[in-house]
């Protein structure tokens, strides 16, 4: 492909790609960019892998294991491990955010949030140990291999709510989930100012389905938490009228224009669909530590 089209998959610039070019083996990429090549390669068949590292085997480039990816993840400063159910969790700081479409100052307690939405197989052992109704999409209640990695789905705001308080957490503040995405400085987009719908599962991606949680290294926030543009909506705990709660993030079937951490969005605490899951928080009173800050 051409080297725009290249950095478009990968949502970098087709300027950084000549760079890296001219630089050849004396570059050391950028750890975001790093894992925005991996990705890519990820997604390509066997073939691609073998030809490119038979090109790069001097340059270290890990292509990123299959499957769980709480599972053997090297905890991150400023990440702890939750003991209920192992999830991966960002602390954020307290602090004064900007909110909202109107970037309104607000100030927040501290707070941890999952840096990854919660997974097909996350739920399948909340579904195991409490005999919770699965999702509709499950074959015969069972989750599919294929899709154990991506956000579960077809989750009404009291499912989400049931799973957070069986893993001793709560769903997030729509105010939460939007300083985790934004961060302390108040970014339009989790990485930075820049409309990069390349750097998440939109409409415009053209996938027509969820992905991994992982997948979208280049667009995580500052607070390193994944999937805060696109791929799922997510519920928030914030009540918007009766019978209705907030929802984040824009997902799959949305264009790029709703993901915006600030923009509006709510459902019937009633609705399940095939593009809405959600990911959990704790204070940080009752963030368990385990790892390292």
């Amino acid at each position: 492909m051409s080297t725009t089209e290249f950095a478009a998959r990968l949502g970098v610039s087709d300027r950084m790609v000549s760079k890296w070019e001219q630089r050849k083996d004396t570059i050391t990429l950028r750890p975001v960019n790093q894992a925005a090549l991996d990705t890519f390669l990820a997604a390509c068949d066997p073939d691609v892998h073998t030809r490119f590292a038979s090109l790069s085997r001097s340059l270290d480039t890990v292509l990123p294991a299959q499957g769980n990816p709480e599972h053997g993840a090297q905890l991150t400063q400023g990440h702890t491990r939750h003991p209920h159910d192992g999830k991966t969790m960002a602390f954020v700081k307290a602090g004064t955010f900007l909110s909202s479409e109107e970037n309104r100052p607000v100030w927040l307690s501290a707070f941890s949030i999952d840096v990854y939405p919660v997974t097909n197989s996350d739920y399948a052992r909340f579904v195991t140990a409490t005999g919770h109704r699965a999702p509709q999409h499950w074959p015969r209640g069972t989750c599919p291999e294929s899709i154990l990695d991506h956000p579960v789905v077809f989750v009404t705001w009291h499912d989400a709510t049931a799973y957070a308080s069986w893993s001793g957490k709560e769903l997030p503040t729509a105010q939460q989930w939007e300083k985790a995405a934004r961060g302390p400085r108040g970014g339009i987009y989790p990485w930075g100012d820049q409309p990069t719908p390349a750097k998440c599962n939109s409409r415009e991606s053209g996938i027509g389905s969820t992905t991994p949680v992982s997948r979208y290294h280049s667009g995580v926030s500052p607070y390193g938490v994944y999937d805060l543009c696109g791929n799922t909506w997510e519920w928030c705990s914030t009540r918007t009228e009766p019978g209705r709660h907030a929802l984040k993030a824009g997902a799959w079937t949305s264009p790029f224009a709703r993901a915006t951490p600030s923009a509006f969005n709510d459902a019937s605490a009633s609705m399940l669909d095939d593009d809405t899951g959600f990911r959990c928080c704790v204070p940080e009173s009752a963030v368990p530590v385990v790892g390292e800050r």
